[in-house]
């Protein structure tokens, strides 16, 4: 069975969460998702955004996980905003390092992934099923490959169930990835997230700082076509098509499309493929 979840951010506009709900849940939930996962900003800049799209999802009946990280926030204020979820029934948490607010530089990067799992562990138990990410192309601010699977083991000892990737757009990353986590004797899933392309500049802008690669001829193409917005969709849906082909023929356990909250391209995709 493959698994299928879709991302949103928290809107930012006052009926933001009720267009979201009225307008792209519909369309996506045709395509029948496990869940939905719904970002946390800078310092926990979304805090109450995240929250309210994540009560709105559980209110229709949809299962959704908000994204989480320490941030600025104590210890205190984290497992307060757990509790409140664990109180709306939300049972899967996305544990993240996230983004150090603007003016902090790094002195907050000791509040990593591997912390927020181990003190959601230490105040829930098993309550929630904690999702983290991995980087098969390798965290930006790694030193190397192998510090960077260091990190991800950690997460995963901390009592981290499956994770999700960056996105990226070279299956062999994945594959690499995954043989160096068998040789660690990591088991838990890696479910693989998607970014799907809908324009040029925003593309390259995203994998600039999320550190993902786009492959020389794939920029190029796009570039060739970049005044065409339809030509960049549709390349941009049959890259992703034939990524996850690629993907699934090789058993992947599952994808996670970044939709970011629009539903077109992330539904052209998958309606392109054939899930168990």
């Amino acid at each position: 069975m493959t698994r299928l979840s879709f991302e949103f951010f928290p809107p930012r506009e006052s009926d933001g969460v009720l267009k979201l709900m009225n307008n792209v849940v519909p369309k996506l939930q045709e395509s029948k998702p496990e869940f939905y996962s719904v970002t946390y900003g800078a310092g926990g800049s979304t805090r109450e955004g995240t929250f309210e799209t994540v009560a709105s999802l559980r209110s229709t009946g949809f299962d959704a996980a908000p994204h989480l990280s320490i941030g600025a926030d104590s210890e205190e204020t984290t497992v307060e905003l757990l509790q409140r979820y664990q109180n709306i029934g939300v049972r899967r948490i996305v544990a993240l390092r996230g983004d150090v607010p603007s003016g902090l530089g790094r002195s907050l990067r000791s509040a990593n992934a591997e912390a927020l799992v181990r003190l959601i562990r230490k105040n829930f138990g098993d309550y929630f099923h904690i999702e983290v990410a991995a980087y098969p192309e390798v965290h930006p601010d790694a030193t190397n490959p192998e510090s960077d699977l260091d990190y991800f083991a950690a997460k995963i000892a901390a009592g981290a169930d499956s994770a999700i990737t960056q996105y990226f757009y070279t299956p062999y990353a994945y594959f690499d990835f995954r043989e160096r986590c068998e040789k660690r004797g990591i088991t838990a899933p890696v479910y693989v997230g998607i970014m799907p392309i809908t324009t040029v500049d925003s593309i390259v802008r995203f994998s600039a700082k999320a550190g993902a690669d786009v492959p020389r001829w794939m920029l190029k193409k796009l570039e060739s076509i970049a005044s065409d917005e339809n030509a960049v969709r549709e390349f941009g849906c049959e890259v992703c098509i034939r990524l996850c082909e690629d993907l699934m023929a090789a058993g992947v356990p599952g994808f996670h499309f970044y939709t970011l909250n629009r539903w077109g391209a992330t539904r052209r995709i998958v309606d392109a493929l054939r899930f168990d």
